[in-house]
């Protein structure tokens, strides 16, 4: 079976049991694959998230957790409103919005988990610079929760676990025995580079349209988001991988899509607010 029949079976409308389970990304329509309850991974991101703040050291600098508190807050309240607007159900409506600042200078990153549990690094700060920036990279790490992200990767990895276990058993076991013979994950490592990897770059770039689009509803100056991948490719020069062995889009192919968007976002996507 050839990669893109696999990915055909994998995807929806091929399997009877897996048609209920299908839906679309907000904004881009993209069909995705949720199987998995949203309840049961906002209960268990929630449950993270406080172990997080316990075991993480949290950033005494108020002023800037209540800016970051502010875009938040601000993002939250657009994107309700555009789906009001457009009639179109608020994938945000469980939402508990929280957001925490973690002092480590070391990490240049930040996070949303589903429910709308957010973090931000300090070092993140050195790349954003200034509220449109910081902006920038709200936008992105929301978009990932309202297009359900989480969901679908989960969906399709307990998809990619039982497929797998068929294969292995119409090859009577051969898969087993390579995994054995060569000490080696065979399938998982397959997986991961032909499957997960540009799958899950998928959802990366995704995140970097609909981030756009959230940022500029909440009337932010979305041109900030090139600079932050200059100054991104700036940090990690060097250090990035292939980007065929990467989750996520190389720095170059982020900056390129962004540019290609930036107008059509800013004329769509207008300040809601």
């Amino acid at each position: 079976m050839n990669r893109r029949k696999f990915l055909n079976v994998l995807g929806c409308g091929c399997w009877g049991y897996m048609v209920a389970g299908c839906g679309s990304v907000p904004i881009t329509e993209r069909r995705q694959l949720k199987l998995i309850p949203e309840s049961k991974l906002n209960a268990q991101a929630a449950m993270l998230y406080e172990k997080i703040k316990e075991k993480e050291t949290l950033s005494k600098d108020t002023a800037k957790l209540n800016e970051i508190k502010e875009i938040g807050k601000r993002m939250e309240d657009s994107i309700s409103k555009y789906f009001d607007l457009k009639k179109i159900p608020d994938p945000t409506t469980n939402f508990q919005w929280e957001y925490i600042l973690i002092d480590n200078k070391k990490v240049k990153n930040a996070w949303c988990m589903p429910g709308g549990k957010i973090a931000f690094y300090t070092g993140m700060l050195e790349v954003t610079k200034n509220k449109n920036g910081l902006a920038a990279v709200m936008g992105h790490e929301v978009a990932h929760a309202v297009a359900k992200h989480s969901v679908e990767r989960a969906s399709r990895t307990a998809v990619l676990r039982t497929s797998t276990q068929l294969v292995d058993i119409f090859t009577g076991g051969k898969l087993s025995q390579v995994n054995r013979t060569t000490g080696m994950d065979t399938v998982g490592l397959l997986s991961q580079l032909g499957i997960m990897n540009p799958f899950t770059r998928k959802q990366e770039s995704e995140a970097d349209y609909l981030g756009l689009i959230f940022s500029s509803l909440s009337g932010y100056d979305v041109r900030e988001t090139v600079k932050i991948w200059e100054r991104m490719k700036e940090a990690n020069k060097g250090k990035e991988p292939p980007e065929f062995m990467s989750t996520h889009p190389s720095s170059d192919r982020r900056i390129e899509n962004i540019n290609d968007w930036i107008n059509e976002v800013r004329l769509d996507y207008p300040p809601i607010l």
